[in-house]
């Protein structure tokens, strides 16, 4: 136990002794003579100073409660720091063609995006450990960006989004806008700030960093926004833009498209990567870089709750007081 003004305590002292001189001056009757008071100190006259030290007592507790005793309980607590993560899929039409698989197999690219997406979400009992604790949010585009899932960690609803994506095949919203897209994803990260303020959404910790993983297989046709522009928004904004650009070509020796290009410059001007797939293992190695490289942290925080015991001393003050006073008015009754 501590006080938050211990200086006050030397009350005390100064207090009873002006008290008991007080006392001793206020009983000094001068008399002739002590033979009609020979009686005195039988009875209850002997008891006569219990009142004046429970008063003395209750001035002592009134004192102490005026240093405010405290109690203080230091706890550590591990505050996670998470991620806030749009995904930015590719839904045009091209996603529709076969890709190889492991076992000789071959899969659509949608269906390969959406099992890995899926494994980036949740895990998949390998390399890739998941995303738990961390704010996910889903953005597919073609000739439009929509916004499939808003920031959330309601993980298993948005796992059923995943899964139910499809290819665009109306002709007439066929595209590739992740341009726009991208200006919409890093417009949701900036407002994470607006919505902590605000209280519309928990998060025990902090937001470690807001990042974009853009997957897509063609270069920008569609939109309002030019890729530059997008990634110059990203930037102002803080967030980091993984871009992983989904063909028939393999490996980085081959020189890059002007869309690969783009991609590229996405990545490096927004602190992010940019990377090449062409399979499914190829693509999954990307997902698994990207899962590295953004990891959830744990800090722990020490915070001290302090409980204020001055309810305490003052109660007892009272208490005596009133003994005081009871006893005065009863068994200790005096005559004026």
């Amino acid at each position: 136990m501590n006080f938050a003004h211990p200086w006050v305590l030397a009350l005390i002292p100064v207090a009873g002794l002006l008290f008991f001189r007080k006392g001793r001056r206020d009983s000094s009757v001068p008399v002739a003579s002590l033979r009609l008071w020979e009686h005195v100190g039988s009875g209850r006259a002997r008891f006569l100073w219990v009142s004046r030290w429970l008063r003395f007592l209750a001035v002592a507790a009134v004192v102490v409660a005026l240093a405010r005793p405290q109690a203080g309980t230091t706890k550590s607590v591990q505050v996670s720091e998470g991620v806030a993560i749009q995904l930015l899929v590719d839904v045009s039409s091209s996603m529709d063609m076969t890709m190889q698989i492991p076992g000789g197999r071959k899969k659509t690219r949608m269906e390969v995006a959406k099992e890995l997406v899926h494994d980036f979400i949740a895990g998949d009992g390998d390399k890739l450990k998941g995303r738990d604790g961390d704010l996910i949010g889903l953005i597919t585009f073609a000739r439009y960006a929509d916004t499939r899932s808003p920031l959330t960690f309601g993980h298993p609803a948005l796992l059923q989004m995943v899964k139910g994506l499809e290819v665009q095949d109306r002709p007439n919203e066929d595209g590739t806008a992740y341009g726009d897209a991208l200006a919409l994803a890093a417009a949701r990260l900036e407002h994470l700030k607006e919505m902590k303020e605000d209280g519309r959404w928990s998060l025990e910790g902090e937001v470690a960093s807001r990042v974009i993983v853009l997957l897509t297989d063609g270069e920008n046709n569609s939109g309002n926004h030019l890729p530059e522009e997008a990634a110059g928004l990203a930037k102002k904004w803080g967030c980091k833009v993984y871009c992983i650009s989904l063909g028939d070509h393999q490996g980085e020796d081959e020189g890059l498209s002007s869309a690969e290009r783009i991609l590229e410059h996405i990545g490096n001007e927004t602190g992010g990567v940019f990377r090449k797939a062409f399979d499914y293992d190829s693509l999954k190695a990307v997902y698994e870089e990207v899962d590295t490289l953004e990891q959830s942290a744990i800090s722990t925080r020490n915070f001290t709750e302090t409980s204020e015991w001055f309810w305490i001393p003052a109660a007892v003050a009272a208490a005596l007081l009133g003994l005081a006073m009871m006893l005065e008015a009863t068994w200790l009754r005096t005559a004026p």
